[in-house]
């Protein structure tokens, strides 16, 4: 790994952990007084989604700019230039050590398996990428999932602040993370394979080592699965939303539609 990379990812994981230390308290205070009312552990979860969300914007919208415009890249997935992807790569993984050490800091509150398990397997695939400088084309290709990462942090931000899960904000914002979560998570999955398929015997898939085939193969796969499992998760939050909603609306009506029949009942006992 070369300096550059190094220095990125030392200071990705400072910087992260100042946001997370310094920043996100005094923005979230001024951005909602609720805020400070937080019990402690709801504030290092509310401090640690914040800091998720700056980074899913930052790697997510570079991620685009490099599949739109970096030829060198797209042009070859397997050895093309990787310094803009090397470069993103690196504030991601700063990133994901950041959020490690959070987690196992705070483990009793904030501990999650699943997320244990996607980050070790993004830092196993992502370090191939930093050493040896292959697969560009792929690694960025994964990060576009960060896009729907916003929309979860947000709905746990809602579910923070005590929003009813009828409120419009809330139902609009899970109707948001649910469609862009399958999108960039769910929907990519057969042309990203495709893609993959496409390189095997090719001699640049035969110039990687067995140990790069195989951390780029199995890492895919655990994201995947790990993909796939969240997917049915929010699409099951989803449907209670929806469903609870429109039952809300209907006991609402039918509340309303009854007073108007008393004070009808009441006119013509008067009458």
């Amino acid at each position: 790994m070369e300096m550059r990379e190094l220095t990125v990812v030392a200071g990705s994981f400072v910087g992260f952990q100042l946001l997370f230390s310094v920043a996100s308290p005094l923005l979230s205070s001024a951005i909602t007084p609720d805020y400070g009312r937080l019990p402690p552990t709801k504030l290092t979860e509310w401090n640690s989604r914040l800091v998720s969300t700056v980074h899913a914007l930052i790697v997510g919208l570079f991620c685009l700019y490099i599949l739109w415009f970096d030829d060198a890249v797209n042009t070859n997935p397997v050895w093309g230039d990787p310094s803009l992807v090397k470069l993103n790569v690196a504030i991601t993984c700063g990133y994901l050590l950041y959020d490690l050490v959070l987690l196992a800091c705070n483990w009793s509150t904030m501990g999650d398996s699943f997320f244990v398990c996607h980050h070790l397997a993004a830092l196993y695939a992502y370090g191939y990428v930093l050493t040896r400088g292959v697969l560009p084309y792929f690694a960025n290709f994964r990060l576009i999932s960060e896009l729907s990462t916003p929309f979860v942090n947000q709905r746990w931000f809602f579910e923070a602040l005590k929003y009813p899960r009828s409120h419009q904000m809330v139902v609009l914002n899970g109707v948001a993370m649910a469609v862009v979560f399958f999108l960039v998570r769910i929907a990519v999955m057969p042309s990203y394979w495709a893609s993959v398929f496409a390189t095997f015997g090719t001699p640049d898939f035969e110039r990687l080592d067995l140990g790069a085939q195989v951390a780029w193969i199995t890492s895919c796969v655990a994201l995947d699965i790990l993909n796939t499992i969240w997917m049915y998760k929010i699409t099951r939050g989803c449907y209670k939303v929806l469903t609870g909603t429109r039952r809300q609306k209907v006991k609402e009506g039918s509340e309303t539609l009854s007073s108007s029949d008393k004070n009808k009942l009441a006119n013509n006992h008067t009458d």
